[in-house]
C-alpha cells in the first residue's frame, strides 16, 4: 500500500500506513521476503484490500466522529455488523475508487460494559465536549494524518489498562492505542501462482517464523465459503504508562484475505476477472475471530 498521487487522501494514508510500518516489524518482513522471492517488486504492488480502526462509542467520539474523515473522501457507508459478545458495533466503508482500500470501523458499545469499566473510559473521555474531527481542514492530508496519531485522552494507569484488559480486551487496546491503525490486508488472491490462496500464503507467512491467529482456525472462512482471512499475531511492544509504568502489551498484525469469485462469474478468465467479480464485503463469523489477534489468548499462547 503505497499511494504516489497527491490527494488529500493519499496524503493521510500513506502517513497512517508509514507510521504503522514502522511500529510493526512483519509488515517490512513480509514485503522483503515477497521482493526477494520475486512476488512483487515492491510495498506499492500488494494490494490492500482493507483498513480497520477500532473506537469508543462515547459521546463526541466514535463511529459517527471518525466516519466523516472517509465519507468526505468519497467512501461510501456500507453494511454494519454487530459482535454481541465482544459489544462492538462496525460497518465497512467502500472506497472512492479502486486502488484505496476498503475502510473497516469498529466501535465498543461503552454502555454495555460493567460500571467500573465505564468509569474509567469515562475518565479519561469526559473532557471531550465536542466533536475533534469537526475542526479538522478535511482538506489538510498533513493535519489529518497528524490528528489520527494524537493524544486525544491522557495515557491511563496501569492499574486502569488491567483493569479494562480483565473484562474487555478491545477496551484496553483503544485506551492505550487510540485511533492508530490496527491493521491492513494483504489481498492474496491478487498475488501471483503459489502464494494466492490462503494455505499457500500461511505457508509462506509460517515459514518467516510470523505466529498466525489460530482462533477459529488459521483460516476463517464466511458461510458462503468466498471471503477467506488470515491473520498474524499482534506485534507487542512496552507500553508506558501514567507515572511510568511499563508493560508488553498488543500493538497491530496483518491480516491476508482472499476474495473468491462470485458463482456467476466464474466462466471468466483469469485476465477478466476484476474486483466486482469477486465477493464483496465482510462476514461477522470471520471478523470476531480476527479481533482476537490482539487477545492475550493469541499474543500469549
Amino acid at each position: 500500500m503505497k499511494f504516489n498521487k497527491d490527494t488529500t487522501l493519499d496524503i493521510f494514508l500513506n502517513i497512517l500506513f508509514e507510521r504503522y510500518r514502522d511500529k510493526v516489524p512483519a509488515v517490512n518482513q513480509i514485503t522483503n521476503a515477497l521482493t526477494e522471492r520475486g512476488v512483487v517488486n515492491s510495498q506499492q504492488e500488494i494490494i490492500n484490500d482493507h483498513i480497520a480502526f477500532r473506537t469508543l462509542g462515547v459521546p463526541h467520539l466514535g463511529i459517527n466522529s471518525f466516519e466523516k474523515i472517509f465519507l468526505y473522501h468519497g467512501y461510501q457507508k456500507r453494511d454494519n455488523y454487530f459482535f454481541e459478545g465482544k459489544k462492538l458495533n462496525a460497518y465497512w466503508y467502500a472506497p472512492p475508487s479502486a486502488e484505496y482500500p476498503r475502510i473497516f470501523m469498529s466501535e465498543l458499545t461503552v454502555d454495555k460494559l460493567s460500571e467500573n469499566a465505564q468509569n474509567i473510559i469515562k475518565k479519561y473521555t469526559q473532557h471531550i465536549t465536542a466533536d475533534p474531527v469537526d475542526s479538522l481542514d478535511l482538506d489538510n492530508g498533513q493535519q489529518i494524518g497528524e490528528f489520527l496519531h494524537q493524544s486525544l485522552w491522557q495515557v491511563p494507569t496501569k492499574e486502569e489498562y488491567l483493569a479494562l484488559l480483565e473484562e474487555n480486551e478491545y477496551a484496553a487496546w483503544v485506551i492505550y492505542n487510540r485511533y492508530y491503525l490496527n491493521h491492513y490486508t494483504i489481498s492474496v488472491h491478487a498475488l501471483k501462482e503459489g502464494y494466492n490462496t490462503l494455505e499457500d500464503f500461511n505457508s509462506f507467512i509460517e515459514s518467516l517464523g510470523i505466529r498466525l491467529n489460530d482462533e477459529g482456525g488459521k483460516i476463517k472462512v464466511s458461510k458462503d465459503g468466498l471471503l477467506r482471512q488470515s491473520s498474524s499475531v499482534a506485534e507487542m511492544h512496552e507500553a508506558v504508562f501514567a507515572g511510568g509504568e511499563t508493560l508488553s502489551i498488543a500493538s497491530s498484525y496483518v491480516e491476508f484475505a482472499e476474495r473468491l469469485v462470485l458463482p456467476e462469474f466464474r466462466h471468466l478468465t483469469a485476465e477478466e476477472i476484476m474486483t466486482q467479480h469477486r465477493r464483496e464485503g465482510f462476514e461477522t463469523s470471520n471478523a470476531d475471530k480476527i479481533f482476537e489477534s490482539t487477545y492475550t489468548s493469541q499474543t500469549q499462547s
